[in-house]
């Protein structure tokens, strides 16, 4: 390829990273406060949530752009950009998936931690700060990995829109050279290497976060006393 080419390659690449920061972003936050939701005492909160979730989980993130970019403009005015239509209708799409990693995670914490927070007289809020939300995190990070990943892939629907991402671009090479091969094999390799920094990258946030948690007391060195010995002085031979 020429040196054109290739600059256009690298400007959908850094369009790719853009879109997958910022959808990210809103998904994680999504996830957090409908996953948290999920847990909350009061069932119109949950029954909400819960829409929400199988509402976006339900559908595809395919049709979700088509809605976001195409349909809802003309029904309310407004049109957003490629940008901020993908981040949207991305970040809400993953953020439904997330929000049971978050959920499932809380649950998992033993209710004997959270019976100690209510024997303490935290609120709610300080139970899910201080003692939920430190033992859950770093329990979400392989799943949160792993839907990171489905996610830069799903980058590649924006597509539809005429956005310059990674898969766009490649497209237009492969029109301008008729070479497929070749094309997507370098557009596969550019996905991939992106994935595996992105799996680096989250295996030693989880490494980090999971340090000191579940290790075994250390035990102290053997401190007992010894007798001390006395000279048999005056005693028998």
């Amino acid at each position: 390829m020429t040196s054109g080419l290739w600059a256009l390659v690298l400007d959908g690449v850094w369009v790719t990273l853009q879109l997958l920061f910022f959808s990210a972003l809103l998904a994680t936050a999504v996830s957090f406060v409908v996953g948290v939701a999920r847990t909350h005492r009061l069932w119109i909160v949950r029954f909400l949530a819960g829409f929400y979730t199988e509402v976006f989980r339900g559908t595809s993130a395919l049709v979700m752009i088509f809605w976001v970019f195409f349909v809802l403009p003309p029904a309310f005015g407004w049109q957003l950009v490629p940008m901020w239509a993908g981040t949207l209708a991305l970040g809400l799409t993953y953020g439904a998936y997330g929000s049971e990693i978050v959920r499932g995670a809380l649950g998992a914490v033993d209710p004997a931690q959270q019976e100690g927070g209510i024997a303490l007289s935290f609120t709610p809020w300080q139970r899910m700060r201080l003692i939920l939300l430190p033992q859950a995190v770093p329990e979400m990070i392989p799943p949160f990995s792993n839907l990171l990943i489905e996610l830069l892939k799903g980058t590649a629907l924006v597509s539809i829109m005429g956005m310059g991402d990674l898969a766009f671009s490649g497209n237009l090479v492969r029109l301008a050279l008729q070479e497929s091969a070749e094309i997507y094999t370098y557009v596969l390799l550019i996905y991939f290497v992106i994935a595996f920094l992105l799996t680096r990258v989250m295996r030693g946030l989880e490494k980090k976060l999971k340090t000191g948690v579940g290790k075994a007391p250390v035990r102290e060195p053997d401190t007992e006393l010894k007798r001390p010995e006395t000279s048999n002085v005056g005693g028998a031979a």
